[in-house]
């Protein structure tokens, strides 16, 4: 098994990788929020988007900056498919990713979870 950790932990980029038979997940961070991600795996059924000629799920990244992380993904290669705004209680835009993945990237207008 191979390990490497970066130096300089940036946004939207690996901090940490593991390489294990050919498989490879990653831990990446935007702004405070982290998460792992593992490539696609025909074996394991998980399918790229692209391979499916659309996406499976969407996942929400909670920040307390939207606007700035969009930016930021967007300059990244991210497709910006609906601009940040309020709505459902929330701050929140939406993005497709160059893999094709769906993002909401928002911050809660009130208290979370609501009473």
């Amino acid at each position: 098994m191979k390990r490497s950790r970066s130096t300089k932990q940036r946004s939207a980029q690996p901090s940490f990788i593991v390489s294990a038979r050919g498989k490879t997940s990653s831990h990446l961070g935007v702004g405070d929020a982290a998460f792992w991600v593992a490539a696609t795996s025909a074996a394991m059924k998980r399918l790229s988007p692209r391979a499916i000629d659309g996406a499976t799920s969407r996942t929400l990244l909670v920040v307390e900056d939207p606007e700035r992380i969009v930016r930021q993904a967007v300059a990244a290669g991210a497709r910006e498919s609906s601009p940040v705004s309020n709505e459902h209680g929330w701050r929140l835009g939406r993005i497709i990713d160059p893999f094709g993945h769906e993002w909401e990237i928002g911050v809660p207008l009130g208290a979370w979870p609501p009473s």
